[in-house]
């Protein structure tokens, strides 16, 4: 290549440096601007001479008194002690090459053309898996979840949002290898998201506008937990039900919550998300510890339009998962931190869709908000005396019983409820 002095690459059109910027192997070099991209071909036309083999074509001059012919050197003698300028432009070259994910799959057309063939006109590999959204916006496509492999798919954040991916998503596309510096293969595209077109699914209704059912399918918990046991069976909680655990400070609301979704996690049939909001900071370090961890987690010192925030981008998810035919549930502990009007908006997300999936939201709050499908109250005094079950079943209940536990288990409950009330009366 003939040698250029920084002047006369100043004075050259983009179309020329780009020209050259390739011939010299220089890598995203369509997306810098003419200063960045002058700068680059500097430095990578100038790492691949010695100063040994330059001091041979120049008669051994000394490097500072003559600059070295086939590269090009700033104008300026660096400072004693700076690395040779080949070590700097090898670590300017590195990090370079160390781009972002997102930066290099926002070119697409080049991404298509790898999707249409690997070498020598062979086809794309098509992946199919489960999505792993991760906390920077970017996500891997597991090809055996839940563990990660080596053959997992990244998945950028612009495809992410694009798409609108949420964790427990499957997906299917086009791959293209590894480029260099890269350990996992790209999804170059998203072609269907649970088993439907990406396309058709984009174009679905608003969730709000979805038709809905009464919850009709009883979640299993299958739990020796006497509690546990109380409320699968007199206060059954269904897919898509607004469900509320009540009851008056230390009767136990948080840790009932605790131990029903360790049960309905050991069963892995939801998407579960978990948001602990005006908590206890002991309480945040043991469910981090625990099999759920918090999609969000702020004490009581965190304000309310904090917690209104984490309480919304979690539904939100949820929202896209029951859209998609899949199955989610939010809980969410407690209510009693949040504004009013995000409280009740939280609880009435939940729902059962007639063509969907569904939406179950489970609470804590100290007493009801009007518009759950199943209240469990708690008894305070039970509680502290350490006595099973703690359900207050006089002031506990399900709507529509019937549809989760059969017309017998609904003349139970009932049953169950007069010998409470008898007993309280004497």
């Amino acid at each position: 290549m003939t040698v250029l002095e920084r002047s006369e690459l100043e004075a050259s059109p983009l179309a020329d440096l780009h020209a050259i910027a390739n011939q010299v192997g220089l890598e995203g070099f369509r997306r810098m601007r003419k200063a960045e991209l002058i700068d680059a071909i500097v430095d990578e036309t100038g790492a691949g001479k010695t100063d040994a083999g330059t001091a041979g074509a120049t008669g051994g001059t000394d490097e500072d008194e003559a600059p070295e012919r086939g590269r090009i050197l700033p104008r300026t003698r660096a400072p004693r002690g700076t690395p040779p300028l080949g070590a700097q432009a090898g670590r300017r070259r590195s990090s370079r090459s160390r781009r972002t994910r997102e930066e290099r799959d926002a070119d697409e057309p080049a991404q298509e053309a790898s999707a249409q063939g690997e070498g020598e006109g062979e086809p794309a590999r098509i992946a199919a898996g489960v999505v792993e959204v991760l906390g920077n916006g970017s996500a891997f496509l597991r090809v055996d979840p839940p563990e990660p492999s080596d053959e997992d798919v990244y998945i950028s954040a612009a495809q992410v949002r694009r798409c609108e991916l949420v964790s427990g998503d499957r997906v299917t596309g086009p791959v293209r290898m590894p480029r260099r510096s890269e350990r996992y293969p790209s999804l170059v595209r998203v072609d269907t998201i649970n088993g439907a077109s990406a396309d058709s699914v984009g174009e679905g209704g608003r969730y709000d506008e979805l038709a809905v059912d009464w919850p009709r399918e009883r979640l299993a918990l299958g739990s020796q937990d006497r509690t546990l046991e109380a409320i699968e069976w007199l206060t059954p909680i269904g897919r898509g039900s607004r469900a509320v655990i009540v009851g008056a400070r230390h009767a136990g609301k948080s840790e009932t919550l605790r131990r029903l979704l360790a049960a309905i996690h050991a069963r892995g049939e939801l998407e579960l998300s978990l948001v602990l909001v005006g908590a206890r900071p002991e309480e945040i370090a043991q469910s981090s510890e625990g099999p759920l961890v918090p999609a969000a987690a702020l004490t009581f010192a965190a304000s309310a339009e904090q917690q209104d925030q984490a309480v919304e981008r979690a539904l939100d998810a949820a929202k896209r998962v029951a859209a998609r035919s899949g199955a989610a549930l939010v809980a969410i502990d407690s209510l009693d931190g949040l504004h009013p009007h995000i409280a009740r908006k939280a609880l009435a997300a939940a729902r059962n869709l007639r063509d969907g999936g569904s939406l179950t939201v489970i609470a804590t709050a100290e007493r009801p908000l009007g518009g759950e499908t199943t209240v469990i109250a708690l008894d305070a005094t039970l509680t502290s005396t350490g006595r099973q079950p703690i359900l207050d079943l006089i002031h506990s209940g399900t709507l529509r019983p019937e549809l989760l536990v059969g017309e017998d288990g609904a003349e139970a409950i009932t049953r169950a409820r007069l010998a409470a009330v008898e007993a309280a009366n004497g």
